[in-house]
This record gives structure tokens, sequence and C-alpha cells, in this order.
């Protein structure tokens, strides 16, 4: 008798499995537990998860035609369905009643919550539910057709007709709900504006003040310039940003040093001796400690053209927005108020809505207040990007935000060019012998260090205009 209890349980879960309805499969590998060793499997408490059997049926059912013959058959579940649910679509009912269960909310709870206009009570997801359940206008009317004393009312009504019976009896119960949606999230709204405006504006900053940013677009011209000798291209005064992304696709004799490469090694000759405050000199045959000082140098330089990612932090956070969708938002946050608006006119004249209409008011005249604010800010930012965006040259009509990532695609392929050079320096170290040159001889860096002079201005030769080099 206790030998055959066992295969009783087994076979009475297997029956309830099978009676269960078939939903979507997960696609997964499935591995065989280990005994020979401790898996993170091994800490799953079977008991600490409670599956929502309801929920998970309605969102995940298959699409099998057999399970809805079947359940066609099952004529008492249809009648019981029919008698619930006359005044709904049947799934849009079953749905309701789920998200009812799920949310854990009485219909006292929601009305009291309406009433008073109190949108933190409720919390963002549970209005969001609440206004998707609204009904259709045929179904409203059929609802509210029903007496408290009629035959067909409230006793054969479903859960999800009942909850709806009861918010329709709320003067505008959906516009309500409506105007506190928007309410709700308003704070959270207001926060993301600002902080997308903040770092356009502090992006636009980065770019026009980096020291080092410019430093780079100066190399660039000089070395553009040299190349361009002789040619309709020479000369140039300024050149469009998106020649950054083209210096790698430029290689020297050996194939694989890059005109990146090339202004990199250039730049940190200078720059360590910046960093430093010493005077770089070429290494000499009789003197291999000043061979080690000139690569020294050279590592504290890369270390300083190497940092432009991080100083330019918000240059790659304003590459990430889009122009058209931030605008979008701004105009939806500021029109979103007119739901407010419009509820308090419907509201007005109904007696016993003061608590809701004070409540909305009190909103009303900090919100405006605010969104003033974020439409000013919002449009002196746009201004701020359109001048740099021209500062540098560039088209701001079509794509405002592009110079951002434009920017941003070039500090991804500085950073990998910085990783390549500080390991041909570091094979210079071990792998190379300073050879003799003449002692009076001297190797000039390419690129002196230029002043940051915002009244600096770019000469003939494609160079910048400075009294103190040393500065920049």
């Amino acid at each position: 008798m206790l030998i055959s209890s066992p295969r009783g349980d087994s076979d009475e879960e297997k029956k309830e499995e099978t009676l269960k309805p078939k939903l979507k499969p997960l696609h997964w590998d499935k591995v065989r537990a280990s005994s020979s060793r401790v898996m993170v499997w091994d800490q799953i408490k079977s008991n600490s998860f409670q599956l929502n059997e309801e929920m998970i049926e309605t969102l995940f059912r298959a699409n099998d035609p057999s399970s809805r013959t079947r359940d066609a058959g099952n004529s008492s579940v249809v009648q019981s369905v029919n008698q619930e649910n006359r005044f709904l679509d049947p799934r849009k009912s079953h749905n309701i009643a789920i998200l009812l269960r799920a949310l854990n909310v009485t219909v006292d709870e929601v009305c009291e919550a309406l009433v008073e206009g109190n949108s933190d009570t409720l919390g963002p997801e549970l209005l969001e539910c609440l206004l998707k359940m609204a009904p259709t206008k045929e179904e409203e009317d059929k609802l509210e057709e029903l007496k408290d004393d009629d035959d067909e009312s409230p006793s054969k009504l479903g859960p999800a007709e009942k909850f709806l019976k009861a918010l329709l009896n709320i003067p505008f119960a959906f516009k309500r709900i409506d105007a506190m949606v928007y309410i709700v999230n308003f704070e959270s709204e207001t926060e993301y504006l600002k902080r997308s405006f903040d770092t356009l504006e502090a992006a636009c900053g980065e770019l026009k003040n980096t020291r080092m940013f410019l430093k780079l677009l100066e190399a660039v011209l000089k070395t553009g310039n040299r190349m361009n000798i002789g040619t309709n291209r020479g000369d140039a005064h300024a050149f469009k940003l998106d020649t950054l992304l083209k210096l790698v696709d430029i290689k020297g004799a050996d194939g694989k040093t890059t005109l990146l490469h090339f202004v990199v090694q250039e730049i940190i000759k200078s720059e360590g001796a910046r960093v430093s405050s010493t005077p770089t000199q070429s290494p000499t045959g009789d003197n291999i400690a000043e061979f080690q000082d000139d690569l020294e140098l050279k590592k504290l330089g890369l270390q300083v053209v190497s940092g432009l990612s991080s100083q330019l932090i918000n240059v790659k956070k304003a590459a990430a927005m889009d122009s058209n969708s931030l605008s979008k938002e701004t105009a939806e946050f500021a029109s979103g108020i007119t739901k407010v608006k419009e509820v308090i006119a419907e509201l007005n004249q109904e007696t016993g809505a003061e608590r809701f209409l004070d409540s909305m008011n009190m909103f009303l005249n900090k919100a405006e207040k605010e969104i003033t604010m974020i439409q000013s800010h919002g449009s002196n930012v746009m201004k701020m990007v359109k001048e740099v965006t021209e500062y540098f040259h560039e088209n701001s009509e079509s794509h405002p935000f592009r110079i951002f990532a434009v920017v941003r695609d070039f500090l991804t392929i500085l950073d990998q060019v910085c990783k390549e050079v500080g390991r041909v320096n570091e094979r210079t170290v071990y792998g190379s012998v300073p050879r003799p040159s003449p002692s009076n001889q001297t190797v000039t860096t390419l690129f002196p260090v230029v002043n940051n002079n915002n009244n600096s201005r770019l000469s003939h030769s494609g160079s910048l205009d400075n009294d103190d080099d040393d500065s920049f």
C-alpha cells in the first residue's frame, strides 16, 4: 500500500499537467545536473518562487486550434462565461480580471484615490493599467444602463464588469485617470529632460574648451596641408570633422602606420615635454639616459592624449541622443498639461468634486512654471548646439546632434591607436638601441605646444597664431 502511493501521486501530477493549457515553448539548452561538483542550481530552493499560473497562461498561451476545440466542447464553462461577460468582450473581461488579481487592489481603494485625485496612492503602473481597462462607448453605455436593483445586476456580472461599473459611477473617471497618469510621471519626465539638456550643454562646452581636442585638430590640419601641397586641397584653413574618421585609412609605406598613428606620435613628444616641463632632446649614442628620458616623455604624452576620451564624457553621452525624439518628448511633456486642464473644466460644474479639483489646481500652479523653465532651457541648449556645430564648420540643419556622434566615433578610433602606439613604444624600449647622431643636431617637434586662447585664429599656413607656444 505504501509503495504504490508515490506512483499514484505521480499519476495525479501527470494528469494535472495534461489538463493545463499548452504554452509557447522556451527554446533553451537543457543540461544535466552534476553530482561530482557543486553548481549554482544546487542553491535554488524549489519553493522560493511561486508562479502565477493564470497570468502566464493568459500571456503565453500557444495558438493551438485543438485547444480551442476542446474549450468549445466544454459547454458548462462557455455558458458560465457567457452569463458573466455579456457587456464586455470575453477576452478583455478575462484579462482585466487577471490584472485586478495581480495588482492586488480593491475597487474601494481605486475609487477613493480617484475622488481625492491622489496619484501617488495608486502609482504609475497601476494607473497605466487602469487606463488600458477603459471601456468603449458602447460598453460604457451598457454598464451605465444597469441599475443596482436590476435582476441582471450586479449578481451576474463578472469581476471586470463590477469593477468598471464602480469606476463609471465616478464622473469622468477615465479622464481623471488620464490626468493622474500625467501627474504621477511628471517628476520623472522633468528630471529626464533636465538631465538631457544639461548633458548637451556640457557636451558643447567640452568640444569648445578641451585643449587636447583643439590641439589634435591643429595637428591634423598641419599634417593635411603638408600632404596636400601642390593640390587644390592644400592651404586649407579648416576641415570637416568627418576627416578625423578617415585618418586610419591612410597608411604609410610599412603598411601598418596610419596617418593617425603618425599624428599621435608627434603630439605625445610635445605633450610629454609640457607635462614634465623638460625640453625634449634627441637621444645620442653617447648618452643612453637621454634616450630613456625621451621614451619616458613619450609615455607621459601618451597618457595625456589617451585621456581625451575621459575629458569628452558628455560628448559621448550626447552622441547617443536623437534630436527628433528629444523634441517630440519635450512637446508631449508640455502639451500633456492640457489633460489636467480639460478634466478641471469638466468637473467645475460637478458637485462633490472639490477634493479632486483642489488637488489638480495645486499641481497645475506648480507644473506650469516648471514646464516654462524646461522649454526655455531646451530652447537655449538647442541654440548652443547649433552654435557649436557652426563653430566647427558643420551643418546643423538636418542632423543637429551629428557632431557629437562623429567625435564619439573618432574617440573610439583614437583610443585604439593610442594602445597600439603605446605597445610600439614599449617594444622600442626593449628592442632598440639608440643610434649616434651629431652632438649639435636636435630634433624639432613637428607640432609645438600652442596657446589655448579663444582669440587665436588660423593663419594661412593652417596653424594657430599664438604668442606663447608652451602655454597650450
